[in-house]
């Protein structure tokens, strides 16, 4: 019986780490900023291909994960940024100047 139980939490612990896996997913992209909203702590890039996420490219808005990320951008910047999805939204990480 203790070996049942104990076969059960290992297989529920598995489950939730899975699950968790799948709803957060991160890539390395580069793009051209084209709007900073310095207010609602958004950025909008125009990026290429970001197979990690499976997008192709676009011109899409991110939510900065710290708002000290945007101070230094400005429309035009060529950068390279750290793009996450958490359940469904898509967040940037790190940014950086090309």
């Amino acid at each position: 019986m203790q070996l049942n139980k104990s076969l059960i939490k290992l297989f529920l612990g598995m489950t939730i780490c899975a699950l968790s896996a799948n709803s957060f997913a991160q890539a390395m992209a580069e793009g051209v900023v084209r709007r900073i909203d310095l207010d609602n702590n958004k950025i909008t890039i125009r990026h290429g291909d970001i197979k990690a996420l499976d997008m192709p490219p676009m011109t899409m808005v991110f939510v900065a994960k710290q708002p000290a990320l945007l101070k230094s951008l400005q429309p035009g910047d060529e950068v390279e940024f750290e793009a996450f999805e958490v359940n469904g939204q898509y967040l940037v990480g790190k940014i950086k100047k090309k």
